[in-house]
């Protein structure tokens, strides 16, 4: 955030309360008002401030939504990081003191946002996401079943059905490999819908054309980055896409590594 507004606001959201802080360009005092929690009311306190505005809200299970509802009557709205607001969990907590922090430091352009994209693609992000929990559902499973068998004494390699010893022993295992099975199943369901997805959207076909990549990396890397435009320079949409190798300096030792796709909430690279 690099220009400057003539209205700077934080939004603290909850399901009974919102407290609302903000700061003119002019002046330091901050306005806090707390009251019931309506996204109406709020789009009608934004509308009646003249000039340009900015919203600073926290990302939370409600923040997409808050989102659609709102980006249309500010001149821009930030959804931040709340895991590098700091200043918020110190001292006194409350939800008018949590707004008041998170305008300040909205000013003082100390936010860290993470990226939010309009409808277009929130489809795909919420796909995205359901594939990444079956997996790791699955890998959890694999890893219990693993533990389970090597208490039994054997290699954890087994191919299914695999039958111990002791029939009360069998239960566990059983219903581990249902479960398993079931993972698999909603996978394979997954697979079907990226390949209508790719069909869909041209920008997943293009990624997926491109070498080491494939469907899923396709998927996820659409899903995540939306519009590589957002990004300063080409550089950075690849380190974000996991693309290159990013380097790392310790203790004057130099260490290369490859950067993990990041999660489907993407954060910006501002």
């Amino acid at each position: 955030m690099e220009q400057h507004y003539d209205h700077y606001i934080a939004a603290d959201w909850s399901i009974k309360n919102m407290a609302i802080a903000r700061m003119t360009a002019k002046h330091n005092k901050i306005h806090v008002i707390d009251v019931p929690s309506d996204v109406t009311e709020l789009q009608v306190y934004l509308k009646n401030l003249k000039g340009s505005k900015i919203l600073a809200i926290e990302e939370t299970t409600t923040s997409q939504w808050l989102y659609t509802e709102l980006k249309d009557h500010v001149t821009d709205l930030l959804i931040c990081d709340p895991v590098r607001n700091h200043l918020l969990s110190e001292g006194a907590k409350t939800d008018k003191i949590d707004a008041s922090k998170l305008v300040q430091l909205l000013k003082a352009n100390l936010l860290k946002e993470v990226y939010h994209s309009s409808e277009q693609f929130l489809n795909l992000r919420r796909v995205a996401s359901g594939y990444e929990d079956v997996i790791r559902a699955g890998v959890r499973l694999k890893n219990q079943r693993y533990s389970l068998l090597r208490a039994c004494g054997l290699t954890g390699t087994e191919e299914k059905p695999v039958r111990l010893k002791q029939p009360g022993d069998q239960l566990v295992p059983d219903g581990i490999e249902r479960q398993i099975e079931s993972c698999e199943n909603e996978r394979a369901v997954y697979g079907k819908e990226f390949e209508k997805l790719a069909r869909k959207h041209p920008e997943i076909k293009h990624q997926d054309s491109l070498p080491g990549i494939g469907l899923i990396g396709a998927m996820k890397i659409v899903s995540r980055v939306v519009s590589p435009h957002r990004f300063a320079d080409p550089g950075r949409f690849l380190s974000y896409a996991g693309l290159i190798k990013l380097e790392r300096t310790s203790g004057g030792v130099t260490s290369s590594r490859k950067r993990t796709v990041p999660q489907v909430r993407g954060k910006s690279s501002k």
